[in-house]
């Protein structure tokens, strides 16, 4: 199966017919993508605590790996802001010598996804989640960068507002320089477009501030020595000590969820860009835990799919994988040819840029659409934000799963009882005077355990009747607690001296009632094959087969 699904997938796209079939244009987007994805990988970098060159180096190599190996014919790899803000905390907390072991660990665990087959379980997480914690990632970031963007040099605060208190509390050392160069540049990123729609802003904005900071020699903290060479073999992360290992293993969980998630929700943007080709998720996983591994032996932070990237990538004119390849290829001569010019980019250049993609990445449209389709989606989505703005990421999806979870069962158990009138039994043929002696209950849909309390409120508001009937053609699944529910609701209609009936019932459901016992106890000359013979049954009318 592996060999028929992973393996023929890559044996296709990698036919070197298939693959340079589009270079001239793969080669144009691989190099616009590369301008794009330059001050990207710098500045994610640096909001993750790390040197900014492991933010080139992640981009190049994962970049490279992932087009090469991964699921996705457009898609890009490379830091991200979503795995910067969760990398911050992992940095301060263990130090950014342990980021390599935990991106060797990601890296495997991620693997591991792929091999077994989970990466579609991505496309079971609700719209609702996935938004919340989009948009709170968004906010995280924009604000994570006001610190360079005003020019102040905090210690980094992982708790949001520490971090808002600290900048307020020192609002009167605002470099006054770096703020200009900062507004300047969030100008051009805004507007540039109406100007020239083919040339990326991001590239003029460094071009512009790298000149500007030249020719005036303003005060401002730029980017800093880079080493220009090659990303150099650090070997394998020192993993022999099995306590750390243990000790690190919850951080590479979480970098490894996240990057997964992140990556095939990059794929499936991709997809909805190129109908004429679909990604497959797990040679997708697959390709990111390569990345991640071969890149924790070069000292580089972990990666991911970038949505960003991969639409510039595709509206570029991006055919196959060779542009992602083509993407990391030109990054490496950056590195090598242009790094006394990158070390020149101010700081608050770069934050501009990263609060401009944040400003772009917080769907704005998500909470109108929620608003007007449906309310309680969008309780999780603002709960989602709130838990990762001010807490965590990963708590921030486990609650808005919990969350979603409640709510979806509370929507199944909705309609599952419903009472049914008299007209039925009306054109049944039989008195007034027995009809009114039976409630009819029309079932519907899965019947599981959050259904149980509509069990109950069967019970409570029961009438006067001495023939309950329960319609159950619409049920096509029963778990445990269902059948207990329905154990009990029987116990307690004997007790009532009423007679409860079952009709309709569908072979699935009917087995498993024989084998756990309870149709034993509910007796089968209580069980029709339709209402109408169960009411005439009632009546002690002879059973005439009728067409209603």
């Amino acid at each position: 199966m592996f060999k028929s699904s992973n393996y023929l997938y890559l044996k296709r796209n990698l036919n070197p017919k298939n693959l340079f079939a589009h270079w001239k244009n793969d080669l144009i987007s691989g190099f616009i993508v590369a301008i794009v994805a330059l001050p990207l990988a710098l500045g994610f970098a640096i909001a993750s605590g790390a040197p900014p060159e492991t933010g080139l180096y992640t981009a190049i190599i994962t970049g490279i790996i992932a087009s090469l190996l991964g699921g996705s014919s457009v898609q890009v790899t490379g830091p991200t802001g979503a795995m910067a803000v969760i990398l911050i905390d992992i940095v301060n907390q263990y130090g950014l010598d342990k980021i390599f072991l935990i991106s060797l660990l990601a890296g495997l665990i991620q693997l591991t996804f792929g091999i077994l087959r989970l990466g579609s379980l991505a496309k079971y997480i609700p719209y609702s989640v996935l938004s919340g914690f989009t948009n709170g990632i968004a906010i995280v970031i924009f604000f994570s960068q006001l610190n360079n963007f005003l020019g102040l040099e905090l210690k980094g605060e992982n708790n949001f507002l520490n971090r808002l208190i600290g900048i307020i509390s020192h609002i009167n050392e605002i470099n006054i320089y770096a703020l200009g160069l900062g507004i300047l540049s969030l100008f051009i990123l805004i507007f540039w477009r109406k100007i020239n729609k083919k040339i990326p802003p991001s590239i003029i904005v460094l071009i512009i501030a790298v000149l500007i900071i030249e020719f005036f020699k303003f005060p401002i903290k730029t980017v800093g020595a880079i080493p220009q060479s090659l990303p150099i073999f650090q070997g394998v992360p020192f993993w022999n000590d099995f306590s750390m290992i243990q000790k690190l293993m919850s951080a590479a969980m979480a970098i490894a969820a996240l990057g997964s998630i992140e990556s095939l929700l990059s794929a499936l943007a991709a997809d909805s860009m190129t109908p004429e080709e679909k990604h497959h998720s797990n040679q997708e996983l697959i390709g990111q835990g390569l990345g991640n591994i071969i890149i924790s032996f070069f000292g580089g932070i972990p990666g991911t799919g970038a949505i960003a990237r991969t639409a510039v990538n595709i509206k570029s004119g991006a055919k196959t994988r060779l542009s992602g390849i083509f993407h990391g290829l030109f990054l490496l001569i950056f590195v090598i040819f242009l790094t006394p010019l990158v070390s020149k980019i101010p700081l608050t250049v770069l934050s501009a840029i990263l609060m401009y993609s944040a400003y772009n990445m917080f769907e704005w449209e998500s909470i109108t659409f929620l608003r007007k389709t449906a309310t309680s989606d969008l309780l999780v989505m603002l709960i989602t934000i709130l838990i990762t703005v001010f807490f965590d990421l990963i708590l921030a999806v486990q609650i808005g799963l919990l969350m979603a979870g409640i709510i979806f069962i509370k929507h199944m158990s909705d309609p599952h009882l419903i009472r049914m009138d008299n007209e039925r039994t009306a054109k049944s043929g039989i008195s007034d005077e027995i009809s009114k002696q039976i409630a009819i209950y029309r079932m519907e849909g899965p019947l599981f355990f959050g259904a149980i309390g509509q069990f109950m409120n069967l019970l409570e508001n029961l009438p006067d009747v001495k023939n309950v009937i329960l319609r159950m053609r619409f049920i096509n699944q029963m778990d445990a607690s269902a059948i207990i529910a329905l154990k009990n609701i029987n116990t307690e209609l004997k007790k009532r001296n009423i007679r409860l009936i079952l009709t309709t019932l569908r072979k699935e459901v009917k087995t498993k009632l024989i084998k756990s016992g309870i149709l034993d106890e509910i007796k089968e000359e209580n069980c029709f094959n339709s209402t109408q013979e169960a009411l005439e049954n009632i009546a002690h009318i002879p059973h005439i087969e009728r067409n209603y």
